[in-house]
């Protein structure tokens, strides 16, 4: 106890921020300070601990081995103070929050329809700020604090990222029907042989499809490369193209009779749509609700098999 009253208990909130975060900018936006707070709050934790806690190494801040030691034992002590400070419970009926939400225009037709009326009932004092980007710049922007949660395919996402599957999602080809033999369907070899579309927020994306290929040692020609999923039916009618989507695109796409259907030649994997958040929301009551709420208004399209589509 005597060494508690030697310590302002908002440095040890700094210090839980400093360790987790490794920049001092970083922290700052966790904690809503400026920066020159936090980095006056490092200068007195150095004090106190008689160490430098983080140092530059390789052009990055690390921490040393005293501020290591601290990580575990400070989480769960402030984690045990938080249980026994923490509201008994989170009304989103009167709830006041913005987030910032970051999602592919594909996600965007799948998830907004069904969140952003079931927010509006809700919880009409929440806002939500919506964007557009690549899974990289995302997983960025969950790092430097500049979002709140990300939706899209998160295989690979650094430690402080928590990811939670959506619902799993599988692969579907698209043709001019004119294009296509008269049982619509194409041999591996034929499938290969012809212009593809890719819809990727970058043009020089590798996504799923071309690593599958890639391990098979076969590779398609990308005639285009595009972001925006809802003129992908326009551009590949009267064409030779093949666009090859995540089915519950195609629900948006029935509307284009010109266009067939058909299963890919090749066994390309399912993946898990995910929803993508920094541990330093994980406690946030507000940001849990948000959560379960995109978890909810996403149940019945966890349970309807992709392969519906194809019959």
């Amino acid at each position: 106890m005597d060494e508690l009253r030697r310590i302002d208990l908002n440095l040890l909130l700094s210090l839980h921020a400093l360790l987790e975060e490794k920049h001092v900018t970083r922290a700052a936006i966790r904690l809503h300070k400026s920066q020159p707070a936090v980095s006056h709050a490092l200068a007195q934790l150095r004090e106190r601990f008689d160490d430098p806690l983080l140092v530059r190494r390789d052009g990055r801040m690390q921490l040393t081995a005293r501020a290591q030691q601290l990580v575990e034992p400070l989480g769960e002590a402030l984690a045990r103070l938080n249980t026994l400070l923490a509201a008994p419970s989170f009304d989103p009926s009167m709830a006041q929050s913005r987030f910032r939400l970051a999602l592919s225009d594909y996600a965007a037709r799948l998830i907004l329809p069904s969140l952003v009326p079931y927010v509006r009932r809700a919880a009409p004092g929440i806002d939500l700020a919506i964007s557009q980007g690549s899974r990289e710049a995302m997983l960025a922007q969950l790092l430097d604090g500049e979002l709140d949660l990300a939706m899209g395919i998160f295989p690979v996402h650094p430690p402080e990222v928590h990811v939670e599957d959506l619902f799993f999602e599988g692969f579907v080809s698209l043709a001019d029907k004119g294009a296509l033999p008269p049982d619509g369907r194409l041999s591996l070899e034929d499938w290969l042989s012809r212009p593809h579309v890719m819809l990727a927020s970058r043009p020089d994306a590798v996504d799923e499809i071309d690593r599958t290929l890639a391990e098979q040692g076969m590779k398609r020609r990308i005639a285009v490369a595009l972001p925006h999923w809802t003129s992908a039916p326009e551009i590949i009618a009267g064409t030779d193209l093949i666009l090859t989507i995540a089915s519950r695109a195609v629900q948006t796409m029935r509307g284009h009779k010109e266009l067939r259907m058909f299963k890919p030649p090749l066994a390309l994997p399912r993946f898990a749509y995910q929803q993508a958040w920094h541990n330093r929301r994980e406690a946030d009551t507000a940001h849990r609700w948000l959560r379960n709420a995109v978890l909810e208004c996403m149940a019945a399209s966890r349970d309807a098999p992709f392969q519906k589509l194809l019959a």
